[in-house]
């Protein structure tokens, strides 16, 4: 059996619609969908016996609830369940080793107004050893009742041809194959160390173009091998001068998928967030792939 696509479930608006986007990419991709609901032990010191039940239970209600909707919605979907004792992030960590893509919402049901991204999502982008997509409580897309119907969508994919990461690639363009999409390619550059110097105060026109049109020809190269394996893919590239978070957040402007890479750090037990993805997680409002990558 292929690995399943995995999502955690608290019964929020939140973590629902995160069962939904992960219900459409496991009938997308053809895999079961799992769900882990978990409620984990409180102290009976501070918490009585019949009130940590009745919490027992209620998850366990969720669960079975999130389940059955599916099913009515999706009869197609083979869908596991499961509840367990351990701490959401911990239960879902451990979870993702033997799922090919772990799906949470950007908060669950704990946090505060204002919060954009919660503890969960942060921790589970940070250290999965899977793919993690975040989806916000109304993402682009949505899935269909009963259907596996693929609108005409976009996946837009951070990607730097200095330093071509192979995993995140392959993700985005299997996001847009699978889902029939365009891709949009997006690398940032930023002008030269040696555009300003004091015996050089302003940068020409002529020499910005020609090293615009470097970039142009090297994001091109850098694409490349992936045009040829994915040759159903359309793809379009901008090579844009700005920050790379802020042209990431400008071109995922409802869009249906941004993908962007994170560093796998074995020295770092949490795992490690880059400035980028992080930034990106925390101000754009579609769904977000963090692919781990060896670096």
């Amino acid at each position: 059996m292929s690995r399943p696509v995995l999502a955690g479930v608290d019964g929020s608006e939140r973590s629902m619609a995160a069962v939904a986007w992960a219900a459409r990419e496991a009938v997308l991709r053809g895999v079961p969908l799992r769900l882990v609901q978990a409620s984990p032990s409180l102290p009976d010191k501070i918490v009585p016996d019949p009130a940590a039940d009745m919490l027992h239970r209620v998850g366990e209600r969720v669960l079975q609830r999130a389940i059955a909707d599916l099913g009515a919605r999706c009869p197609e979907l083979k869908v596991l369940g499961e509840q367990t004792a351990e701490a959401p992030a911990a239960a879902l960590l451990a979870a993702a080793h033997d799922a090919a893509l772990l799906v949470v919402g950007t908060r669950g049901s704990g946090g505060f107004d204002g919060l954009a991204v919660g503890s969960v999502a942060l921790r589970t982008a940070a250290a999965a050893v899977c793919p993690v997509v975040l989806v916000p409580p109304r993402p682009v897309g949505g899935f269909e009742a009963g259907q596996g119907a693929v609108r005409r969508a976009q996946v837009v994919v951070g990607f730097d041809s200095h330093r071509p990461v192979g995993e995140v690639a392959d993700f985005a363009f299997t996001s847009a194959e699978t889902r029939k999409a365009h891709l949009h390619a997006v690398q940032a550059w930023a002008l030269p160390a040696e555009s300003v110097s004091p015996q050089k105060l302003f940068v020409t026109e002529e020499d910005r173009a020609t090293w615009e049109d470097q970039e142009v020809l090297r994001a091109a190269d850098g694409l490349r091998p992936w045009r040829d394996r994915y040759q159903g893919v359309t793809v379009r590239t901008d090579v844009v001068l700005l920050h790379p978070a802020q042209a990431l957040l400008n071109a995922a402007h409802a869009t249906d998928l941004l993908v962007v890479g994170r560093r796998s750090d074995p020295q770092a037990v949490e795992g490690r967030l880059g400035p980028v993805t992080h930034a990106v997680l925390h101000h754009t409002r579609c769904p977000v792939a963090v692919v781990p990558h060896a670096g």
